[in-house]
C-alpha cells in the first residue's frame, strides 16, 4: 500500500473550511464542528493538516474518563510548556502561551465533553480570550449534543459534516494507494460493500494479497468476492 493522503471530498471540503477559519475577519468566532460517522477519515485529515509545515495547529484528542483539569494539562503540553499543578496556572499558561503564539487547536472525540458543561465553557473562554481557533471533531449526533451550549454553538463560523464516500472517491484512493491495478468492477463491488475510507483501505490489503498470492496482473470483482482467483 503506498503511504499518500488522498483528498476525497470531504478532504477538499476540510481543507476549504480551515482556509475560511484562518483567513476570517478579527470580527468572527473561530470555532468550528466537523463531525460524522466513524470511519470517514475526520482525524486523520485533522492529523494530516497539522502536519503540513504552512499550518500552524495542534490536536488534542479527548478520553472517556478527561476532566477538565485534565484536558489543560494536555493543552498545556502541547503549546510546548511544563503543565503547573493548580487548575488556574494551568488555565493562565494555555491563554498565555495562545496569545502568545496562536495556534489552530484541534480537539478529537468532543463527545466525551459533552457532558460536563464547565469544560465545554473554558474551551469556549479560552478561545474568547485569545481568539485562537478552535476545531472540535465529533460523531454523527455531536452538533446535536452541542447545540445545548448555545454561548458555544453560536460561534461556530464552520460547521461540516462528514458524509460517505463517493464511488470517485473509492476510485481515487484505488488509484493513488493501491499497489495493484483493479479493475472498474472491482472498484464498484467495494463501494458496493463500503463507503468507508478505513473499511476501504482494507479491501485494498485484501486485493494486493490475492494478487501476491495468485500471480495475477489485476483485480477482478469476483476475485474480491471469492478471495481468491
Amino acid at each position: 500500500m503506498k503511504r499518500v493522503f488522498v483528498k476525497t471530498h470531504n478532504v477538499k471540503a476540510f481543507i476549504g473550511a480551515l482556509d475560511r477559519i484562518k483567513n476570517r475577519p478579527a470580527e468572527l468566532p473561530g470555532l468550528a464542528l466537523i463531525f460524522g460517522d466513524p470511519g470517514l477519515g475526520k482525524t486523520k485529515t485533522s492529523m494530516w493538516w497539522c502536519a503540513q509545515k504552512d499550518n500552524d495547529g495542534i490536536f488534542l484528542r479527548t478520553k472517556k474518563l478527561m476532566t477538565g483539569r485534565w484536558l489543560l494539562e494536555e493543552l498545556v503540553a502541547e503549546l510546548g510548556e511544563a503543565p503547573m499543578w493548580k487548575t488556574s496556572d494551568l488555565f493562565r499558561q494555555a491563554i498565555d502561551q495562545l496569545l502568545t503564539q496562536p495556534r489552530i487547536v484541534f480537539v478529537d472525540e468532543i463527545d466525551y465533553l459533552t457532558r460536563d458543561a464547565r469544560v465545554i465553557e473554558t474551551l469556549r473562554d479560552i478561545h474568547d480570550i485569545t481568539g485562537s481557533a478552535f476545531i472540535f471533531l465529533g460523531m454523527s449526533m455531536a452538533d446535536k449534543k452541542l447545540m445545548r451550549y448555545r454561548h458555544l454553538y453560536d460561534r461556530f463560523s464552520e460547521i461540516l459534516k462528514f458524509n460517505e464516500l463517493t464511488e470517485a472517491d473509492v476510485s481515487t484512493i484505488t488509484l493513488e494507494m493501491c499497489e495493484v491495478k483493479l479493475k472498474d468492477d472491482a472498484v464498484k463491488f467495494i463501494y458496493g460493500q463500503t463507503k468507508r475510507f478505513r473499511s476501504v483501505v482494507k479491501w485494498l490489503y485484501k486485493a494486493e494479497h490475492i494478487t501476491r498470492t495468485n500471480n495475477l496482473k489485476e483485480v477482478k470483482a469476483e476475485h474480491l468476492q471469492n478471495g481468491r482467483r
